[in-house]
């Protein structure tokens, strides 16, 4: 297994994947979103359909490149609320009824 593979398997900071990947970011606005843009970015990844890539490829590591760029831009433009990446907003409180449930007879 070569280094970049080793080294991209034991990230775990978004930091990390930003500096591996040579891409800049704004630390207070990755600071904000990481975890919506590291989940984004691993959906992308299996979207992709490849559960052990190979960052030897330069093409795979490109494409690994622009979709951690993609999950990162996505937020600048859109919300955490808008993207639903997490449980916690598909879910629908069991004890909150919503004005549009209500109706006037």
């Amino acid at each position: 297994m070569s280094s970049k593979v080793t080294t991209f398997n034991e990230i775990t900071q978004a930091e990390d994947y930003f500096a591996f990947f040579g891409l800049s970011y704004d630390p207070q606005f990755l600071n904000v979103y990481r975890l919506h843009i590291l989940q984004k970015f691993s959906r992308l990844m299996q979207e992709k359909g490849v559960e052990n890539p190979d960052m030897a490829n330069d093409a795979t590591f490109n494409q690994y490149r622009e979709l951690l760029q993609e999950a990162y831009s996505l937020f600048q433009t859109s919300s955490p609320l808008q993207q639903k990446l997490f449980k916690v907003f598909n879910n629908k409180p069991q004890n909150v009824v919503l004005l549009s449930e209500i109706e006037v007879e």
